[in-house]
Order: C-alpha cells, then structure tokens, then sequence
C-alpha cells in the first residue's frame, strides 16, 4: 500500500494507485447543496487536495471517481469550466503586488484567523467580544516552532539538544543555569531587536517556555497588578518580572510589593522569584536576581 505524503493531486492519486480515504459523497454533497463555502482548517489539512478533487469532478473525469461512492450518486458528469486559482504561484517582486500582504501587519490577528490556525474558543455576548485560539495542540506547537526563528538563533539541527538542557534546568530547578543560558542565546540575537524591546524579550522568553512545554502565562491579573510571566511544572512554580534598562533588584522588588507570590502561598511546590534586566544599549539579558 502506498501513502500519499506530500501529494495534493487527487488525479496523481488515483492514477498512481496510493491509498486514498474515501470522502467523495460529502464531496457530492458539497457540491451540490448550498452556495459558497470558506474553508478555514489550517496547513495540513487536506484543502488542496479537496479543491483538486472538485476540480476533476467538476471537469468531468469520471474514469479518476471510479469504485468510488460518487460514481452512483452522479449520473451527468457534465464538464464545466474551470477557472483555478492558486495562490502558492503569486509572484511578489513588484511594489504593488505587496500591497495587500503589507497591509496585514497592521491586523495580523484577523488574517490568522482566516487562514485556520486561530478558531473562536469563547464569546461574551454582554461586550461582543470573541475569545480565539489554537484549533488543537499541533496547531499551536507549529505556530510557536514557526516564530522561533525570528526571535533566537536556532538551527532545525540543533533543536532537541537546545530543548533538552532547557527542560533539564526548569524541571531540576536550576533558575541559575537556565538563565545563563537564556543571556547566551540572547547575545546573538541584538541585531533582530526592533521597536518595543522589552515587549521582544518578553515575547522571545514565552515561546522558549511555550517551546519547552511549560505551562506558561503572560500578563497573569492578580488582585493589585499583573505578573510579567508565571513558569509552572510539576515541581516548581517561576515568577518572572522583566525590566529595561534597569536594576533586576528593581524588578523583584516589584514582585514583592505588589504580592504577586500570594495566589501560590498554600502551592506545596518551590517557589522562585526572578528579576530579570534588559539592556537596550547592549541589546541583550544584562543582569538577573534570583530568590
């Protein structure tokens, strides 16, 4: 038997003889019930392939439909026009051409959510807001590994060792040795800082803890203030409070005054508090307190 990886050609498919899934009478379906139709899954799922599906149905080819349920459930197979578009040929070299690409930056959420790879978690009907999220947990372990190349300097090849000495630190309660190896991996990112630097570091840190598999929060609400970031495994709890261009003494200082270790005072695990500093001059981790 053989697995059609990679292919998204339902002609190839059928006239190659690779395994194929049956799903031809919802295709049937599809086509003929309702009107228009927006498909919002994420990579992977299976959208080009269907769309070469409907393009062989729609184009008559009933000897590629053969065995196969839609084969009884047509009778005309009248061949239409097809007018294909495909978007993964655009070309993008011209300055008009990127007009409507370079007007996502400013509301990239939306496009997001288009594409599939956010889906609406929650709604609060009293303020019309919606709550998005990752589809499932692939989904966000993709979105995350996709980021992390414009946040740290991390070769495809190098990954399981750069991810295992994280992991060893955390989950052993190792602060010390996690942060230096933090500062060193900063060190080589200086030259991508742009705009809000502490919002990049901040965000850089999140997607090593996400990356790692910690359970992590930005910005978690307490009672006077919000915590930068809260780290938790199974053993140990890490509150993390980032500071730009100043004393991480200042940053735990902080994380005293405003109480943010309270919602953990009956949490039988240890407990850390982590002053971190950001030195926009030097453009990297310039300091750390730990307590």
């Amino acid at each position: 038997m053989k697995y059609p990886i990679g292919i998204q050609s339902f002609e190839k498919i059928r006239l190659d003889e690779y395994a194929y899934v049956d799903k031809t009478a919802l295709v049937y379906q599809l086509a003929n019930t309702g009107s228009y139709y927006f498909l919002s899954r994420p990579r992977r799922f299976g959208k080009s392939l269907l769309i070469s599906t409907l393009e062989a149905y729609f184009n008559g080819q009933r000897e590629l439909f053969k065995g196969l349920a839609i084969e009884k459930l047509e009778q005309d197979w009248t061949k239409y026009p097809i007018l294909h578009l495909d978007l993964n040929t655009g070309k993008y070299d011209e300055k008009q051409s990127l007009t409507d690409v370079e007007s996502f930056k400013d509301n990239p959420i939306a496009v997001i959510y288009q594409s599939g790879y956010l889906t609406i978690k929650g709604y609060e009907e009293e303020f019309d807001i919606y709550r998005l999220g990752f589809p499932n947990k692939e989904v966000a372990e993709g979105f995350i590994n996709y980021l992390i190349p414009y946040y740290m300097p991390v070769k495809d090849n190098e990954s399981v060792y750069f991810i295992s000495n994280f992991i060893a630190d955390v989950r052993t309660g190792n602060p010390d040795q996690f942060m230096k190896r933090l500062a060193t991996m900063f060190s080589d990112t200086d030259y991508k800082i742009v705009g809000n630097a502490e919002l990049y570091f901040q965000n850089a840190f999140f997607i090593v803890m996400r990356m790692l598999g910690f359970y992590t929060k930005v910005e978690r609400p307490t009672s006077e203030s919000r915590m930068d970031m809260v780290i938790e495994t199974k053993d140990y709890v890490y509150i993390v409070e980032f500071k730009l261009n100043a004393a991480p003494e200042k940053a735990l200082k902080q994380i005293e005054e405003k109480g943010y270790a309270k919602p953990f005072a009956m949490d039988s695990r240890k407990l850390y508090r982590i002053g971190v500093n950001f030195s926009l001059e030097k453009r990297c981790i310039d300091g750390w307190i730990i307590d």
